[in-house]
């Protein structure tokens, strides 16, 4: 088994995409007006449209209600970063080391979906990021 993906459920796919587009950096393959993804080395963000609900079953997702999943991309530098990211983005919490050894950047998507930017800075942490 291999786990493939995350998913968002948005009620405005274009958006969501040009949010996450800018903020990684990375172009978005658009496999459908309805569905798009963000691929990244290490993992890929889905977007579906609510619109794709019905074809799972009535009711299964809810766009914008997400309160207990933070999505979490390894970066270069998060403090490099917070500067250009603070005026873009809603900021949950600024640049601080957490004790399992990340240095994090916790802000919100358009959604209010929480992305915490987070760049290895203790020892287990580079160690356990190493490429």
């Amino acid at each position: 088994m291999q786990f493939a993906a995350t998913r968002i459920i948005t009620d405005d796919v274009d958006r969501l995409v040009a949010f996450y587009e800018r903020v990684t950096g990375v172009a978005a393959a658009r496999l459908h007006a309805l569905f798009a993804e963000i691929r990244t080395e290490r993992g890929t963000l889905a977007i579906s449209s609510s619109a794709t609900v019905p074809m799972m079953g009535d009711g299964v997702a809810e766009a914008r209600a997400n309160r207990s999943v933070i999505l979490d991309f390894l970066v270069d530098d998060v403090d490099a970063l917070y500067p250009t990211l603070k005026s873009t983005v809603e900021v949950v919490a600024e640049p601080a080391t957490m004790p399992w050894g990340n240095r994090s950047l916790l802000f919100r998507d358009p959604d209010g979906n929480l992305v915490n930017f987070f760049t290895p800075v203790g020892p287990d942490a580079r160690e356990r990021f190493a490429s």
